[in-house]
């Protein structure tokens, strides 16, 4: 796949950003403002979109902003712009500051403590993370193309498509604020994907697949993909319902990857503090199987995750977040850790490169071992809905899959829903496949629960 490290079309350079943050920051403090913090940014890109041998869309997408956040005291204004002359940052920063003027106090407002942000040679770590890819929209259309036209030609059962596109994104920021914090990179993430239909009338099914990179040379080719998808659309022919009772469930690794996305959401600060979390002082308990551990590293170069500093200039540290079943760390910014009495993890903005394994996991357990470990019940891939209350833990979603029996794909599966609490859930976790993975921030094998509510026919 042809890439090129040329001009990635940016309107401003490093530098122009630089400035604007130090303008910024003088203009807050002249206000009388006791702390601020800024940041500007900029993305380009290119998304393209094909149907059926056709093109049917091309966007091009620029988008620019900054923001600053005025403090007095206890007291917070926020405020945006994306007009970047000198009169607009100033009639922003003073709509900040008139904000945070009128905004009663909260105890946990402020800008993250001095000790815990990044310092300039550790906000400066090279993570291979910018990539721009030099494709322009008949290139990309031919890749899209070249993608759906290999999913068509696998079977003639394949008798139409959604389309299949490609995108090619790359921004950068810099920013800053009065405690001392500098800091700021570039990156870049591409894709490609595609979404054919086997079948005909009542009997049609659709499935898909993609690939996303930093860098468009480690795109899967778009042969692949599209052959990929057609194979996962055909294999969902024929599909049955199964009776309900409660059965074994393997999550294929990139529906697991949600699992790992629901203990996150329950396990970071907003939720905590709000008590809106089914993993309520959960710091030291078990609440995973005891084999199991959740591992994040934010330095992985050219991760989705990955980040030297988090989205309040806090320095990034890999942690062990689960050990042995054990919660070792939440997922805090510096706001929720005031809220709740303790400090910043890093994680304003979210997770960074997390990874679900278990100690049990062998090098041989690829999915045609686990499926055997599943023996008879479901094998999941794909769900729908948004059915997880985290209140509570009580999940239950719209399923489709494979049944299977004595280790065997017996027929696929669809309009089903499966159910449980994730409390019990994630402690009945009883294998992680070594088919890792990576879904945006997360990666995982296929994960395997002894046993959840089946609603079937």
């Amino acid at each position: 796949m042809t890439t090129s490290s040329a001009d990635p079309g940016f309107a401003f350079r490093k530098e122009q950003f630089q400035q604007m943050v130090e303008d910024t920051l003088k203009r807050a403090r002249d206000l009388g403002a006791s702390d601020a913090g800024v940041e500007v940014s900029e993305g380009v890109g290119l998304s393209v979109s094909v149907r059926k041998g056709a093109l049917e869309n091309v966007e091009r997408n620029r988008d620019k902003s900054l923001g600053v956040s005025v403090y007095l005291g206890q007291r917070r204004g926020n405020a945006s712009t994306s007009d970047f002359t000198a009169p607009a940052i100033q009639r922003t920063v003073q709509a900040a500051y008139d904000i945070a003027r009128f905004t009663a106090e909260d105890p946990a407002a402020g800008l993250p403590d001095a000790q815990d942000l990044a310092t300039a040679k550790q906000a400066d770590r090279a993570l291979d993370l910018f990539h721009p890819w030099a494709i322009d929209a008949a290139a990309a259309a031919d890749l899209a193309k070249r993608c759906e036209a290999a999913a068509m030609a696998v079977d003639k059962r394949i008798t139409n498509s959604e389309g299949a596109g490609v995108s090619a994104q790359q921004a950068h920021f810099w920013a800053g604020s009065t405690r001392g914090f500098r800091g700021g990179y570039a990156s870049s993430r591409h894709y490609l994907s595609v979404s054919p239909i086997a079948g005909r009338g009542k009997h049609m099914q659709r499935d898909g697949w993609y690939t996303s990179m930093r860098d468009a040379k480690d795109l899967a080719d778009p042969e692949r993909v599209g052959r990929y998808a057609a194979e996962r659309a055909l294999a969902r022919l024929q599909s049955r319902r199964v009776p309900t009772g409660e059965v074994p469930v393997l999550f294929e690794s990139t529906m697991a990857a949600g699992l790992l996305g629901a203990y996150v959401q329950a396990t970071s600060g907003g939720s905590l503090y709000r008590k809106a979390s089914f993993l309520l002082d959960s710091l030291g308990q078990q609440v995973l199987a005891k084999h199991l551990d959740i591992a994040e590293d934010p330095h992985v170069s050219k991760g989705k995750g990955s980040a030297p500093f988090d989205d309040e200039g806090v320095l990034t540290k890999k942690r062990r977040i689960v050990s042995a079943g054990v919660v070792k760390s939440y997922f805090l910014s510096s706001y929720s850790a005031r809220k709740l009495g303790m400090k910043t993890t890093g994680h304003a903005g979210g997770s960074q490169n997390l990874a679900l394994t278990s100690r049990l996991t062998a090098p041989g357990d690829d999915l045609r071992a686990m499926l055997r470990k599943l023996g008879t019940g479901l094998f999941v891939t794909e769900l729908m809905g948004q059915g997880v209350n985290y209140v509570t833990g009580d999940y239950s979603r719209g399923a489709a899959g494979f049944w299977v029996e004595r280790g065997r794909i017996v027929h696929p599966v669809d309009e089903v829903t499966i159910a449980g609490n994730l409390r019990d859930v994630f402690k009945d976790i009883v294998a992680v496949g070594a088919d890792v993975y990576t879904s945006g921030s997360k990666s995982v094998g296929s994960v395997l629960v002894s046993h959840m509510k089946l609603a079937g026919a």
